[in-house]
């Protein structure tokens, strides 16, 4: 049953990975056919992102009170109709529109499944668990995005076809496959929405982790955004050409998530933590000065390599805050990752057009990280 749960986990991880990141090398294409700026292009980013944290917040406590199962069919069969939406968006409003409802569902989702991971696993394969359902997302990125930039080569609305079709799919399998998950929290108790949130973040420790990890991923997200821009503007890729560069970056991940736990064994979750965001603040502005393409190749891998590895370490520390409300703190997690996605795409795309390089985001995805790194070591959360 475990394996079967891990299994549908992953799946699920792999459709939302791949709806989510499918933006980036589309984005010049998107912003051609909608005949929009650089800047501008940036928010079909930022509305699924905007959309997943704002409703992820409203989505985590009353997930605690609910069968979780229920909760993750529900999502995805919404997840399954908004996306499919996006491919019969008309223009750029309505293509932000039909990217934040596809926000707003998979909200509902990811959350439940950090959550479960933790109830239906032994403490010692937490971490193993998190990495297996990481790993959908990574390869989400190996071989949904090229996948995806092969259909949209074709025609772009096809990949989002492709995903609404799938998730529907695992909406069956969820419903027939996944076990009960009954809430911890007695279902009998007023629900409050703000309660579970004072009540985690009353605590100067949660509050410090939580903040280190939502500017980790403003960072991460400013370069990643735009990472296809950049491709295109700087080696004149086509979109098709800009998914075969995203493969290095999917096996990096991939290859992080699924061995990353024995490192982290090995050596120590604090110091692999630390060691990972310092290598990877100064891998980034390396990647921006790198004029081949073989070696833009190897830094993606090295660099989402890195990331594969730390963020089921982030989300297990998270996770280890309480016991009684998972899906609070997967919500607020998730919401904090996009909510950093929707800042660090937005400031991005004003940086990039107006200094004309990438660089400049590198920098400030370099700058992010440090800063996120103290802030880790200083709630000391990680050596817990």
């Amino acid at each position: 049953m475990q394996k079967s749960s891990l299994a549908l986990f992953f799946l699920v991880m792999f459709a939302i990975g791949t709806d989510t990141f499918l933006i980036s090398p589309l984005l010049p294409v998107l912003r051609h056919e909608f005949h929009v700026s650089t800047a501008s292009s940036g928010w079909m980013v930022s509305a699924y992102a905007l959309g997943y944290a704002l409703f992820a917040l409203v989505a985590g406590p009353i997930s605690d009170r609910l069968n979780r199962k229920h909760v993750m069919v529900f999502g995805m069969a919404a997840f399954s109709i908004s996306t499919g939406l996006c491919a019969a968006a008309a223009g750029f409003w309505s293509m932000v529109l039909f990217r934040f409802l596809a926000g707003v569902s998979a909200a509902v989702i990811s959350p439940q499944i950090w959550a479960s991971i933790p109830i239906l696993l032994p403490k010692d394969k937490i971490l193993q668990g998190m990495g297996i359902a990481t790993a959908g997302l990574s390869i989400a990125q190996m071989l949904g995005l090229p996948l995806g930039s092969f259909f949209a080569a074709r025609d772009w609305s096809l990949p989002f076809i492709i995903i609404g079709l799938f998730s529907l799919l695992l909406t069956l399998l969820l419903l027939f496959l996944l076990p009960a998950l009954p809430p911890r929290s007695p279902s009998g108790n007023r629900l409050s929405l703000l309660k579970p949130y004072f009540g985690l973040l009353s605590s100067r420790i949660a509050v410090t982790a939580f903040a280190a990890y939502f500017i980790f991923q403003i960072g991460n997200f400013a370069a990643f955004s735009f990472l296809g821009s950049w491709l295109s503007g700087a080696f004149g890729m086509n979109v098709a050409q800009i998914g075969q560069v995203m493969l290095y970056l999917g096996v990096g991940n991939m290859l992080g998530s699924l061995f990353g736990s024995r490192l982290t064994t090995r050596i120590g979750r604090s110091t692999t933590l630390l060691l990972g965001i310092a290598v990877n603040s100064v891998m980034f502005p390396v990647l921006s000065l790198t004029h081949s393409l073989s070696g833009i190749k190897a830094e993606l891998l090295v660099i989402f390599g890195i990331t594969g590895i730390l963020f089921p370490i982030m989300i297990s520390i998270l996770q280890s805050l309480t016991d009684t409300a998972r899906g609070t703190v997967s919500a607020l997690t998730n919401a904090l990752m996009y909510l950093g996605t929707t800042i660090g795409a937005a400031a991005a795309g004003g940086i990039y057009q107006t200094s004309g390089v990438f660089m400049a985001v590198t920098l400030v995805t370099a700058l992010s990280f440090v800063l996120s790194a103290f802030l880790f070591r200083k709630s000391g959360v990680a050596a817990s």
